[in-house]
């Protein structure tokens, strides 16, 4: 069965930085939109940014806007999430997400095949 694997959480300061990944093991994604999404403790799952089959367009969130940026390497069937001055309220676990089309979407109900999620928190 194909899944998609996420890595690269960890710990960090406020102000910090981290990046995510998103691999695939056992298929192909390159011609599905990528999303990645993130729940902290007593949320709903929320949005965050994702990108288009090719990389040529992106969406974010307002909340992150200018501070993560997402893109992909398709040779590596791979998609980052790079996370700049990092705050607190990023804290939550963040899932990686594909979507059942080319196009990137915010709708978390587009996305079909969904990682099992890697632990952000920010903290002093």
């Amino acid at each position: 069965q194909v899944q998609l694997v996420e890595s690269g959480g960890g710990l960090v300061q406020p102000g910090g930085s981290l990046r995510l990944s998103c691999g695939v093991s056992r298929g192909r994604f390159t011609a599905s939109a990528r999303g990645w999404f993130r729940q902290a403790p007593g949320n709903e799952r929320a949005f965050v940014a994702a990108i288009s089959w090719n990389g040529g367009a992106t969406l974010y969130a307002d909340s992150v806007k200018g501070r993560f940026t997402i893109s992909r390497d398709n040779a590596k069937d791979t998609a980052y999430l790079q996370m700049e001055s990092l705050k607190p309220e990023d804290t939550a676990v963040y899932y990686c997400a594909r979507r059942r089309g080319a196009l990137a979407s915010n709708n978390s109900a587009e996305y079909d095949y969904w990682g099992q999620g890697t632990q952000v928190t920010v903290s002093s």
